[in-house]
């Protein structure tokens, strides 16, 4: 059984633990156990923190890459903020050594070293490119059948020339695993388009943000989807949580359910919506959660 060190980053215990225990049961499934990466702090965002002092956000992303390394395993990620700034810090120390020295110097009060040994990894692409499709289908007990607004989100594939995987404009690495899982990915319009969180938006800009959450929502139910499908917890408060604020800013109701992949890849293993936590989202679907609950019946 491979192992990682599992970085849970700060929203998905504290908002949305569903999706910490749904990605550690079902790579558990697929003979990945994931490890407690204890003291861990957040990634830093990195929105807020590398735009303002870049030692700083190196500092604090790389401590976490080091508990990691300390284990002697690479570090998984579930959301695309985390996995963009722990990347991003792993990749910047790896080939800048003087900004090594610089970040060391910093690390050394607190008793510990960046050496570079490890892989940050986010778990849509090792799951494309460590464990492979083929082997997520045959995973599949009862296939999903739904169809799905697949939304990429920003860091998971930009900046494109580092992330390596495949076109930016049209990309399918997504697509292919939800698809592998029994799901439809339903093409829609703007659809790598951000949900508007990001980059400290939400924070600083909330009606600006909700704006765009808002029309990525209209496109998906435009495209008459069961769901939206997303690899990344704060997207996913995005378009749950901002759907209440949504229909209390502008007035619209979209109703729409949203599912992290490894929920998603949960139900198509035969675990309950319930045992996966999507029954715990702030929009409240009960048609949704009727129609889910047929495709396995829990393990």
């Amino acid at each position: 059984m491979s192992e990682l060190s599992f970085f849970l980053g700060c929203i998905a215990p504290n908002r949305y633990p569903g999706i910490e225990k749904a990605t550690k049961i079902v790579m558990e499934d697929l003979g990945v156990h994931l490890r407690e990466l204890k003291g861990a702090s957040c990634c830093p965002a990195p929105g807020v923190f590398r735009s303002f002092d870049k030692l700083t956000w190196l500092a604090l992303a790389s401590r976490n890459v080091v508990l990691s390394e300390e284990m002697g395993v690479d570090l998984l990620t579930v959301c695309n903020g985390c996995f963009g700034s722990l990347v991003d810090a792993n990749n910047v120390l790896k080939e800048d050594l003087e900004l090594r020295k610089e970040v060391n110097k910093v690390l050394a009060e607190v008793g510990r070293e960046f050496k570079g040994t490890i892989r940050v990894r986010h778990i849509m692409e090792y799951l494309y490119d460590d464990v492979g499709v083929e082997k997520v289908k045959e995973s599949i007990k009862y296939p999903v059948d739904l169809k799905v607004a697949v939304h990429y989100g920003c860091h998971l594939i930009k900046p494109s020339k580092e992330r390596h995987l495949g076109s930016i404009e049209n990309p399918t690495f997504f697509d292919e695993l939800v698809e592998a899982t029994g799901a439809e990915s339903v093409m829609y319009k703007d659809k790598n388009a951000c949900c508007g969180a990001g980059g400290g938006v939400r924070t600083s800009a909330l009606e600006t943000a909700l704006k765009l959450a808002r029309a990525k929502l209209e496109n998906a139910k435009a495209a008459g989807v069961d769901c939206i499908v997303d690899a990344c917890p704060f997207c996913h408060l995005q378009m749950d949580v901002g759907q209440t604020e949504i229909a209390k800013k502008f007035g619209d109701v979209f109703n729409m359910p949203i599912v992290h992949y490894s929920q998603l890849l949960g139900l198509g293993m035969g675990y309950t919506p319930q045992e996966l936590g999507i029954d715990m989202n702030y929009v409240k679907n009960d048609d949704f959660i009727a129609k889910i609950e047929k495709i396995g019946g829990g393990k």
